[in-house]
Formats: C-alpha cells, structure tokens, sequence
C-alpha cells in the first residue's frame, strides 16, 4: 500500500484469519487537532498626537514602542471583525526647565474586518496583532504624527475524532492485516494565564526613584514541564529602567537586572510520559514604585501575565486494521482519505548573527551605551531535505548616552537579516511545526562615537509532528461469491510469483488464508523472489 510507504521501514504488517459469520468493524478514536483555516492581514494606524497640557514641549524625539491589544472578536460568515488598541509609548526630550526626558503614553484605536474563509459565527477565533513598525514624525513641539504597521493572524483550531479500524468482530471466514503504528494524540488544548509578580529593591548607590520613564521586560530560557495533574514552568525576567530620581536636579538613572521565576499551573489529566507544544506571549504588564523596609521609595514592584497557548500530546500504539479479504464470501470495503500522525521530533537549534549599527547623519554622537534588546521576527520558513529553512530578521533597539547636554540620550534601532536551516532529519512537506524563536543572547559594543558592533545569538525550538496520510477502512461489505468466478478458480495451481508480489495479494487473488500459503510451502517467513513456485491448495 503506498500511502505507508514511509514507515515501512519501523513498522510490520500482522496478517491474520478469523473464522466468523458476519463481519463488523472495530473502531478506535484517534484524537487529533488541526487549523482549520487561517488568514493573515495587515493594516496601518496613524494619527496626529497633541502633547497634553500638562506635559513640556518637544524637543527632539528618543524611543517609542508599541504594543497591540484585542479587545474583541467578532466571527461572522468568512470574516472575523477585530476590535482594540495600540498602546504606545514615547519617549522625548524636552528643552523646558525640570526634567530633560518626558515620557507620553496613548492610546491609537482600531476596529477592522479581516477576511478569514471558512469561518463561521459561531467559531471561537483566535486573533493576535504584531506591531511590523512603529514610525514617530515631530509636527512641530505640541504635535506629533503617529503611523504604525500592525500584521493580524486570525485562526480558528478545531479538535477532531478519526475513527479508525482496529479490528474485526463477526462469524464470517475472513483474511485481514494490521499495520503497528505509533501515534500522537491531542490529550489537552486549552489557553491559561500565569502570573508573575516581584519585587525588586535598589542598591545602595542608587538615588530614590521618582518616576519611570522607560522599562522594557522580556523573557527568557522558559521552559514547561507535564507532571501529573500539572504544568511546571520556569525561567528569567530580563528588566531594564530607566528611571528619573528624587532630588532637585532629578537625576536620571539606568537599572538593569534578571529574575528567575517558576510555578505551577494545574492541568487536569497531565500526566508524566506527555510532552507539551506550548507558545507563550507577555500580555499586560505593569511596573510600580513601592517603599521598601524604609519608607525610602526604592522597590520596583513588577506584575506580569503570560498568555499561555498549551497544546499537550501523547503517544500511543495502535495496531491499525488496513486491509482484509474474505475466503468463503465476497468481502469489500469501503475507505475514505485521512491524515495522521506521529511525533517526528522536538528539535532546538542556534545561530549567530553579527553586523554593525550606525547612527543617522546629524545624530549626537555615542558617549556610552546603555541598553540593548532584541526581538525575531520569522518572515519565511520551508521544507528542505532534512531540516527547515528559515528567514527573517533580529529587531535590535539600543539606547545610549550621547555627548550632547541638551539632548544626552537617543535610541537606534535596525534590521539584520538572517538565514539558518534547522536540523530535522526525515522530515517531509506537510510536517510542519510552529516555530519560536527567541533571542539568547545579544551583546553591543561601541566601535567608535557613530558606530556599533552588534553579536547575537537567536535560538529556535518546535515540535514536528510527521503527517501520516492513510486509507481509513469505515465500512465492510459482505456478499456471496459469484459463481462464475469461483468456477474460474483451481482446487489447486502451481503460482510463479511475480515481481511485486507478495503472499498477502496472492491470497487475496485466490480466497486463500495467508497463514495455509505459508503451512503447505514450508515458509518461514513472508520473503519471496521473483520465479519462486508456490503451491496453492484452495480449502487446504
């Protein structure tokens, strides 16, 4: 059979004979999840921004940031309606008295259709927006123009039974064979939440904080574990503040540091043995100035909640009924077109990237840097022999001090461009995972006042499932031999096997058991060769 041809090679067929009357089939269900159907979209916010009242006028333009929030999804026939945010931030200089840095924060409203086919009203969709590029244009000092690319991924996960055949059960003679296949089955697929909350003081030779002005949080090395009746996970918070401090002159302060987190979230029928497919986003996030043991206000208190997308599997062994024939009755069958599957592999893999920064023309120059951070955007992935080809870019943001009083801090940011092909032998087209990929490590360096080295290391995990397309039998049929093709058939012939034969096609040809071929030519095994004589005795 030719849609098993490549599994041959770790999986046997079993043939075996049943004496029975009537013949039903027995079934198992294999549950499976797929997309059902997906679409992509992308449309552009802008506005104009006044500076409110009560903040100073603009000077020149730092940093700014952007983040999408979905507040609500409305399916309707073959298009989804999105409705939300984007949050964004910027930072400025100023040139009135008090504090050189402001930051401004707003809010830019959306409410879009997308056209997804195949969706229903009635489906629960899922939709996630990613800021492409976030552009900040200084109008004149009271206002600014804001123009943001935001891509949407609206999907719709549907969790399906196959039915497959394992098995017969009845009173009729019959032939049929099995084929010992290890599958993956979806055992859970939910969305949680987890909570991080910390705490974080100031050192000593830290002055007080005021007010934030900037932060950036990421993640990283998280990793989730499946124990029983729960989920364990693990991993770092990479903080970075930029904060102004108490005192008449407000000085401005930068504090960077790591925390390590882990907990647990319960998860009813987890158990040991299952292995995860888990994606993770930081969703609402929230930074706050605390008084420690004191009074003295030196403690970042920090909430985050990570939207977890938890896909959970295991493997099972099912000895799938793939064929049978009858040898006293006409036994049919009907099949239909399905796909399987079974875990190929969960693969990680690293690559370095490295180029140089510049700043712009006109640009103060580089005094001394002081963040740096990093996020993969994956534009395009392929099938290859044995692996998966990946492209996109690092979206790398550095801040830094600049030589010039009246304007001592500015940001830069740039695209590199990577390509890296993922290790994954055997895999196929249509054995796809989801990819993530992450930033592991990233380390700028100043080369000069208008020039920086950049030297990452991006890493990339997934879990490939390998498709397993087969021919479910749904349905037997079973009717009388016609007598004019029994009557065309020997008691008994000498048969020269042909190339492709086999004693399971032999027997079928003939209403003949596989296990009476093998009994009165003395096989041992199901090994023949093209001329080899079989002796085919019908009845024996």
């Amino acid at each position: 059979m030719a849609y098993f041809r490549r599994y041959l090679h770790i999986n046997t067929y079993i043939s075996i004979y049943v004496e029975v009357f009537f013949v039903d089939l027995i079934k198992k269900n294999i549950h499976m999840d797929r997309i059902r159907t997906e679409a992509v979209s992308q449309i552009t916010l802008e506005d104009d921004m006044n500076i409110p009242e009560n903040k100073p006028d603009v000077d020149s333009l730092n940093l700014e940031k952007g983040s999408v929030v979905v507040e609500e999804v409305r399916p309707a026939t073959d298009s989804v309606t999105v409705r939300g945010n984007l949050s964004f931030a910027i930072l400025y200089h100023t040139a009135e008295e008090g504090s050189s840095l402001v930051l401004l924060e707003g809010r830019l409203p959306f409410d879009e259709r997308i056209n997804v086919q195949g969706v229903t009203a009635n489906d629960v969709v899922d939709v996630t927006g990613d800021v492409e590029d976030l552009t900040v244009g200084l109008i004149n000092s009271r206002k600014l123009s804001i123009q943001c690319l935001v891509t949407f991924h609206a999907q719709v996960d549907e969790i399906y039974d196959e039915e497959a055949p394992i098995g017969i059960a009845g009173t009729e003679a019959v032939e049929y064979r099995k084929l010992p296949m290890t599958l993956a089955q979806i055992a859970i697929s939910k969305n949680d939440i987890f909570r991080i909350k910390e705490e974080v003081t100031l050192p000593g030779s830290y002055p007080n904080l005021f007010q934030i002005l900037w932060n950036t949080v990421s993640l990283g090395d998280v990793e989730f574990k499946v124990t029983e009746e729960k989920l364990t996970l693990q991993g770092d918070v990479h903080l970075f503040v930029l904060y102004e401090g108490e005192g008449e002159d407000h000085p401005i302060r930068s504090f960077e540091t790591t925390l390590p987190f882990s907990g647990v979230l319960e998860c009813h029928g987890c158990r040991e043995g299952m292995f995860p497919d888990i994606r993770y986003t930081v969703g609402s996030q929230e930074l706050a100035i605390r008084p420690d043991l004191d009074g003295e206000e030196r403690t970042i208190g920090m909430e985050l909640a990570l939207d977890i997308a938890i896909k959970i599997y295991e493997e099972e062994e099912v000895e799938l009924l793939t064929d049978l024939y009858g040898v006293a009755k006409e036994v049919g069958t009907v099949s239909h077109s399905a796909d399987l599957r079974r875990l190929l592999s969960k693969v990680t893999g690293k690559t370095k990237v490295t180029d140089h920064m510049r700043i712009g023309n006109g640009d103060a120059a580089i005094l001394q840097l002081l963040h740096s951070e990093g996020r993969v955007a994956l534009d395009h992935q392929e099938v290859v022999e044995n692996g998966i080809l990946l492209q996109g870019s690092l979206a790398v943001k550095v801040m830094y001090i600049t030589g010039n009083d009246e304007a001592p801090y500015a940001g830069a940011q740039a695209l590199i461009p990577y390509q890296y092909l993922l290790d994954v032998p055997n895999i196929a087209p249509g054995d796809l995972g989801n990819i993530q990929g992450d930033v592991e490590q990233l380390q700028v360096s100043m080369l000069d006042g208008e020039e920086m080295d950049v030297k990452a290391v991006i890493s990339f995990s997934t879990t490939v499932f390998q498709n397993v397309p087969v021919e479910l039998i749904s349905q037997v049929t079973v009717s009388e031999l016609d007598t004019e093709k029994l009557g065309s058939l020997p008691g008994m012939v000498i048969y020269m096997v042909k190339e492709g034969d086999n004693l399971w096609n032999i027997g079928k040809k003939y209403y003949v058991p596989v296990d009476n071929l093998r009994e009165v030519n003395g096989l041992t095994n199901d090994e023949l060769k093209t001329g080899q004589k079989l002796l085919i005795v019908k009845g024996s």
